[in-house]
């Protein structure tokens, strides 16, 4: 049995919507490969976390992802971009290991080492050369302060690690903490600074710089335009307008596909946008009346991948700045790296 299935809904999506719209050669820039045996809370099954890495998503390596992608992309080629799942209890060192030996048959894709505000400058160096890594994959929840939710970028990542990835040229890929997103102010001067002090930085802001509808990318946008070396990856983001101000902020040559796989974008259900917040809503936290509908949910990844067609549609992008945004920019940007 494969690990999902495609019904009926799902077919007549990727048939009537998304078949066309996806380019035959893909690269992923936001994939993850991990092991749950990684997550070493001693408590994970009661965790957050549990509801989402389901047992068939405990093993995510390499061969998972190309099922899930034959199965919900069918004729597509699928290059990727891959870092370990920052469990708030991670085994880094196994994390990371993991994720080399899955990637490096692969030369074509790229990984991300996963870092931890702690580690010295000389531990991040030698995890880089010895992994072959592209770049580096903090996370908000090793904030040094404690607070997740309102910690800024050097709270979790420390400023001798970006001392590190601009030595050597690589990437960050960042999600930015904060609960205004990219239109924090304090997130804007981070990156300014960050940006001016270490120039071969290369950021890719995952979530269309955490922005989950359209608000936090206008209020950013002059700011955010003029920043150097900045990408950003579409993964989760399931509302048009939000990708849409994202594209017309940054252009469409700094946009790069993200499928947040997995599990995100293989589950059932949809990132919705209310007010100044956002939510998963699944088939399994709603309580709604859908009897006058199809009361179905479809995957994440076909939510995320409608949101982007429409938003190219009201752009007007040409099939060239669509397969750009698709393939073209990541492997740029995985070349740029690799030629240091």
């Amino acid at each position: 049995m494969a690990v999902i299935e495609r019904n009926d809904l799902d077919q007549r999506i990727w048939d009537e919507e998304l078949a066309e719209f996806v380019p035959e050669k893909v690269f992923d820039a936001h994939t993850h490969i991990y092991r749950w045996v990684d997550n070493i809370d001693p408590d994970k099954k009661n965790g957050p976390f549990s509801s989402f890495v389901r047992p068939e998503f405990e093993h995510a390596g390499w061969d998972l992802l190309d099922e899930c992608d034959h199965i919900l992309m069918p004729g597509r080629s699928v290059q990727r971009l891959s870092f370990p799942f920052p469990f708030p209890q991670c085994d880094f060192e196994s994390s990371n290991a993991f994720i080399t030996g899955e990637v490096s048959p692969h030369p074509q894709s790229g990984a991300l080492t996963l870092v931890h505000p702690s580690m010295t400058a000389d531990e991040v160096d030698a995890t880089v050369r010895a992994g072959g890594f592209l770049g580096l994959k903090p996370y908000r929840f090793y904030s040094s302060t404690g607070d997740p939710v309102e910690c800024r970028i050097t709270d979790f990542m420390a400023e001798h690690q970006i001392a590190v990835a601009d030595q050597h040229g690589l990437i960050i890929m960042m999600h930015l903490s904060r609960s205004r997103g990219i239109s924090d102010e304090q997130n804007l001067d981070d990156l300014e600074w960050l940006t001016k002090k270490y120039p071969r930085v290369r950021w890719i802001l995952a979530h269309c710089a955490r922005s989950y509808s359209s608000w936090p990318i206008e209020k950013a946008g002059d700011r955010l335009r003029d920043l150097p070396n900045i990408w950003c990856d579409t993964s989760s983001v399931c509302e048009s307008d939000a990708i849409e101000a994202l594209i017309r902020t940054i252009g469409v040559e700094r946009v790069m596909y993200g499928s947040d796989d997995v599990p995100v974008g293989v589950l059932r259900g949809k990132y919705v946008a209310f007010g100044f917040g956002w939510a998963y809503l699944s088939e399994e936290n709603q309580s709604l009346n859908l009897s006058h509908c199809d009361p179905r949910m479809t995957f994440t990844r076909y939510e995320s991948l409608r949101a982007m067609k429409r938003a190219a549609r009201s752009v007007g992008l040409t099939r060239d700045e669509i397969q750009a945004m698709f393939h073209d920019n990541a492997v740029s940007l995985i070349e740029q790296v690799r030629s240091q």
